[in-house]
């Protein structure tokens, strides 16, 4: 499911193109400056990391993944999702843990 989902993400890309960008990558931006950082707890579940928003305010986030590295990706993914945007358009969306706290994600 996951290959699935990124060549038709790829696919949808490359149909737009670059000049056109999906709405939901202008609603992401919008967020962060209105609302500033999503927050994450963090709970260990069966082997698993679950991460639940705790500051969204449309509701919730969650994910899972197995270790750090996977989680932070699944956390991105989860926070695009949210917004419709294709994750093809990570890149352009440039969501990042914060540094100063592990806990949050902001838009560079």
């Amino acid at each position: 499911m996951a290959l699935f989902k990124r060549v038709k993400d790829q696919i949808i890309k490359a149909f737009w193109g670059k000049a056109i960008v999906p709405r939901g990558l202008l609603d992401l931006h919008d967020y962060f400056r209105l609302y500033g950082q999503i927050m994450f707890r963090f709970e260990k579940n069966d082997g698993k990391i679950i991460a639940i928003s705790t500051n969204f305010k449309y509701g919730s986030i969650v994910t899972s993944g197995n270790d750090a590295k996977e989680l932070d990706k699944n956390i991105k993914d989860a926070i695009l999702t949210s917004f419709e945007v294709p994750s093809s358009y990570a890149k352009e969306a440039n969501i990042y843990k914060t540094e100063e706290n592990q806990e949050a994600y902001a838009l560079a």
